[in-house]
């Protein structure tokens, strides 16, 4: 119950800028209460006073203030109601904009070891079902806590020995009640852990499926789906049990109050019992009448709460999920120094990395050196290291130890965004979003004209794929009506839009056509012209326009020159020529 009460509290400064909304709903609430609880007091004196009396003077004044007191409530409650729908739905919105712009900030390895359906169960379902809680739930909950209050001190003020009698049979319903929201609570956490994992196992498959399809797996597919499903519904299944439970046990337990209250108020117990000398003796016909009214006043909440705590039970398993999700999730460092300009000068002294702390070093003792307009090529066998110190260098991936300096700066110190304005990296996986080419291209980054954006595409060989779609065309999803070649052409026009000073580009490995094979290939020709290049390479014909050659092995350097001093030292540079001299690629795409 703390946890749930921290990670609620948590919700406040997203709250906090429609507090007003939830300042009027707690005003509201002992108004709307107040309003409530005097209507049965106002029925018990017309039937006792002016009913059973035939008394009608005055009875026009109390139907009057019976009426006032409905409608006013009536109002009042619309009001109250539409303030916490209004404020919980405008939480929600602030909530999932923070969260994915936290999200955004993240670093590489959290991205790594997060299944992307898992962090959209928490980006969607999970958020809406923090948003039911908040509008039908946790602000209401207090309303139900006056009301309880209320007419349970109403009751006693009424009738304190009546009162008395049904307060001893409460233990037995909060109990119950209790019992039942402990099992709940573990359920749902359960439930939003089966659901991420379907999502998760749905958005890996879907994106997979060519494969699935061309290896015939379907039908393994379809029953390790159907595992994760099944227990999905079983776990959904046994919350409905306990659900209903709730709703059950409340209606149970208001039929034997009721029956109590009529059987002691009507007398019938204090005959049967032997309890006149207590003074259970009794009641009229308007105290009944408004104990009946009050009981049912009282039940209402009692039931509402029921389904409420299944609402709330399901938040508070979203919200600890959501919490449990970014609680170890550390923003990447975004770095306090900013250089008076950066041109490209590259210096790495005894560079060491290793993805967690219970693995190995991926990259150990590197030591190299980039000047100002230089290109440079790092080739080496699948695993060698040479895509991780590319992402090493862009501060994808940061904890490195030892020393990165550029332009004499240490790259762990220097500020995020600026970097990101001079070191620009091209991937070897191609991405490329649902939305126009030209957002595919400048990210609607704001200084980037349209001249610029048009310049880097031609400079990449990229004008006709503009020419032929235009700038507004919406890609498909992941640009899937381009062909890669065409994708790799568009990722390099973006990566030139943004004029950096350096550039780390992961060559891809991709089989292509041999016209679009030479557009890349002319287009790499023209980017290590016009910036300092780091090039993980692969293709033959690149390697040997670099100015100096660095050869990878096992995390570490092994050779160093250009191509022809590497081809006459007869080495491990030597062996990765020949290996590849039948497919013209050094190294093939993999995870270093």
């Amino acid at each position: 119950m703390k946890r749930d009460l921290r990670l609620i509290l948590n919700l406040w400064p997203h709250a906090r800028p429609d507090a007003w909304v939830f300042l009027f709903a707690l005003v509201a609430t002992p108004a709307i209460a107040a309003l409530s609880l005097a209507q049965p007091w106002l029925i018990k004196r017309i039937i006792d006073d002016h009913v059973i009396a035939g008394e009608l003077n005055g009875l026009v004044g109390l139907a009057g203030f019976y009426l006032a007191a409905v409608c006013s409530a009536y109002l009042i409650e619309a009001a109250y109601t539409l303030a916490i729908a209004w404020g919980g739905t405008r939480l929600i919105l602030r909530l999932r904009r923070a969260l994915f712009a936290h999200a955004l900030t993240l670093r590489q390895r959290f991205f790594d070891r997060q299944p992307a359906g898992k962090l959209l169960t928490r980006l969607t379902s999970d958020l809406d079902s923090l948003g039911d809680a908040l509008s039908a739930g946790i602000v209401t909950i207090v309303l139900d806590m006056l009301m309880i209050i209320g007419t349970i001190a109403v009751m006693f003020w009424m009738d304190w020995r009546l009162s008395l009698i049904i307060l001893l049979l409460a233990p037995i319903l909060m109990g119950l009640l209790e019992f039942l929201r402990r099992r709940m609570k573990v359920l749902y956490l359960e439930i939003r852990d089966a659901l991420a994992s379907i999502n998760a196992y749905l958005a890996e498959r879907i994106d997979g499926v060519a494969v699935i399809q061309l290896f015939d797996a379907g039908s393994a597919m379809r029953n390790a789906f159907e595992g994760r499903n099944r227990q999905f519904r079983n776990l959904t299944s046994r919350s409905n049990v306990y659900d209903s439970l709730m709703y059950a046990v409340v209606d149970g337990m208001g039929a034997v109050f009721m029956a109590v209250v009529l059987g002691v108020g009507a007398g019938l117990a204090a005959q049967k019992l032997g309890l006149e000398a207590f003074g259970v003796e009794p009641r009229s016909a308007g105290l009944l009448v408004a104990f009946i009214d009050y009981m049912q006043r009282l039940f209402r909440p009692l039931r509402d709460a029921s389904g409420k705590i299944a609402v709330i039970q399901r938040a508070a398993a979203s919200l600890a999920k959501i919490d449990e999700l970014f609680a170890d999730a550390e923003p990447a460092s975004p770095g306090v120094r900013v250089p008076e300009a950066i041109h490209g000068h590259i210096q790495i002294r005894d560079l060491w990395f290793r993805y967690r702390d219970d693995t190995d070093d991926v990259l150990r003792g590197i030591n190299m050196e980039v000047r100002p307009g230089e290109v440079v090529a790092i080739v080496g066998a699948t695993g060698s290291g040479k895509t991780t110190l590319g992402r090493v260098l862009d501060k994808s991936y940061e904890g490195y130890r030892g020393s990165i300096l550029l332009d004499g700066e240490e790259l762990r110190d220097l500020k995020t965004d600026v970097l990101r304005d001079k070191v620009s990296a091209v991937r070897q996986d191609i991405q490329l979003f649902s939305a126009s080419l030209g957002f595919n291209v400048d990210l609607s980054n704001e200084r980037i004209s349209a001249d610029q954006r048009h310049s880097a595409a031609s400079l990449v060989k990229a004008g006709q794929i503009v020419e032929r779609l235009g700038w507004p065309h919406l890609l498909k999803e992941r640009g899937s009506d381009l062909s890669v070649g065409e994708g790799q052409l568009v990722t390099f026009a973006r990566a030139m839009a943004h004029d950096p000073s350096v550039v780390i580009m992961d060559e891809a490995t991709a089989s292509i056509d041999s016209v679009t094979e030479v557009r890349i290939q002319e287009a790499i020709e023209a980017i290590m012209e016009e910036k300092t290049a780091i090039v993980i390479a692969h293709r033959l014909s690149t390697i040997q326009k670099a100015d100096r050659i660095f050869v990878m092995d096992r995390g570490q350097i092994v050779e160093q020159g250009d191509h022809q001093t590497l081809l006459a030292a007869n080495g491990a540079y030597t062996n990765l020529v020949r290996a590849s001299e039948s497919h013209s690629l050094l190294g093939t795409a993999g995870a270093d």
